[in-house]
């Protein structure tokens, strides 16, 4: 009994301490604490021999991807590549359809290997941009980047992103596992949540809603000089002011490269080694074509090297704490309850997945401490590895949304200066709701076909 509610309260501190703004890995190592102490566990064992071994386990396992992930994200950024993009995109649909403009913008980039963060900041002034001349409110926003950046294209089939990669690891998958189901359900999240991100706007606008910065009010007349001001402290990170981009056609290009080198390695190497070798010829690729913007290579190379160190690292941490997790009586009671769950074998994979992507706020890290533990159990049942696979990718990308995701947190807070009270609930919907009702449809295609 004490084991089970150290194990809910050391989950409910992670949460509470990250949505705090707590260090992840501080916030990790004390939850493991408490996790050890309250489940019977030596405490010189719990951190030094199973902390120790998840966290150097994963590092171990995705550290390449992280790095080459972030610096092609770098690349991109600096040669002003995924400007190029954004603005594309924004000169092709308009403010009319600014909504789906920064959806789209953010979907492509993502779809082809380019960081979260790097999307992010890239496209936000794009996004303020096209609402202001819209003259939408500026709190919906994060839910369009959020929207573009996860909640489909990191789990669709032929996805470069990492939650697509870890299943293969544990299934013995390629990339595109899941057939006509998963690429059903990636356009129906698509689809469905695009239809009510724009209901939500428009029913705003309705009740009087209009464009103003945040901590502004309504209505307020913002000059040119001071709203670019206002951006450029939103993105410390983001490549210089100007004009002078690299041709739209020059910026996809490494894009569409990693994702059809990936596709077509998987078929003669793991998908890991398919995923470096994409990545790698998407840096060739882009210093070669825009080699003239390029301007500060290995400042790049050393700034991507940094974010991959802080973004493995977190996950690392959290990877770390469900392995200490793992280790007392009531984690297995708990895992026991979930695989036992009444329906097709395929709801307790499901729900076990999302649930402790939920508690870590972590997708790639729930599929770190979850598949080692349940992949084995769901493959001695015979069932198929590619349901399995898009199974557990989709439920990556369900509670991990909930308001402590670092990447929630980073996209309302620093890139968009928002606060979760004006901004998280369209997130919610479209990155929590109906990815889960998804999930649900999916469990119940891939069980009876």
């Amino acid at each position: 009994m004490i084991g089970m509610l150290g194990l809910i309260a050391s989950l409910l501190l992670l949460m509470y301490l990250t949505m705090k703004g707590v260090n992840i890995i501080i916030a990790a190592i004390i939850s493991a604490v408490v996790v050890a102490l309250t489940g019977g566990l030596n405490l010189e064992t719990a951190l030094t021999e199973h902390y120790m071994t998840g966290f150097t386990g994963y590092f171990y396992s995705w550290f390449l991807i992280f790095l080459l992930g972030a610096i092609f994200g770098k690349i991109m950024q600096v040669t002003k590549a995924a400007d190029s993009i954004a603005n594309w995109v924004k000169d092709t649909l308009g403010p009319s359809r600014a909504v789906f403009a920064v959806v789209a913008a953010a979907a492509i980039m993502t779809y082809g290997g380019v960081s979260l963060f790097v999307v992010g900041f890239a496209v936000y002034p794009i996004a303020v941009s096209l609402f202001k001349v819209a003259n939408l409110p500026h709190r919906f926003i994060p839910a369009a980047l959020v929207f573009g950046s996860i909640s489909f294209t990191m789990t669709a089939p032929g996805s470069p992103e990492i939650q697509n990669l870890i299943p293969t690891e544990f299934f013995g998958t390629k990339p595109t596992a899941g057939g006509i189901i998963g690429v059903l359900m990636a356009l129906l999240i698509m689809v469905i949540g695009g239809i009510l991100l724009s209901r939500m706007v428009k029913k705003a606008v309705n009740n009087g809603e209009v464009f103003s910065l945040p901590n502004q009010p309504a209505g307020a007349n913002e000059s040119a000089a001071a709203l670019e001001s206002e951006l450029e402290m939103q993105r410390p990170n983001a490549a210089p002011a100007g004009k002078d981009y690299p041709h739209v056609i020059m910026a996809i290009l490494p894009l569409a490269s990693v994702i059809a080198i990936l596709n077509t390695a998987a078929n003669f190497t793991s998908s890991t080694g398919a995923a470096l070798i994409s990545l790698t010829s998407g840096i060739v690729l882009a210093c070669v074509l825009m080699m003239k913007y390029l301007v500060g290579f290995w400042e790049a190379l050393a700034k991507g090297a940094q974010d991959a160190l802080v973004a493995a690292a977190n996950t690392c941490a959290v990877v770390g704490f469900g392995s200490v997790a793992a280790q007392v009586a009531a984690f297995d009671t708990f895992v026991d309850a979930l695989v036992n769950i009444p329906g097709p074998p395929l709801m307790g994979l499901g729900i076990a997945v999302t649930l402790i992507c939920g508690i870590t706020g972590s997708a790639s890290g729930g599929l770190g401490i979850a598949l080692p533990i349940l992949a084995p159990m769901y493959m001695s049942q015979g069932l198929d590895p590619g349901a399995m696979h898009r199974i557990s990718a989709l439920a990556s990308g369900g509670l991990d949304s909930l308001p402590h995701n670092g990447y929630v947190v980073t996209t309302i807070r620093a890139i968009c200066g928002e606060t979760h009270k004006r901004s998280y609930w369209p997130i919610f919907i479209l990155s929590v709701a109906m990815p889960t009702a998804v999930l649900f449809l999916a469990i119940f295609l891939y069980s009876i076909f």
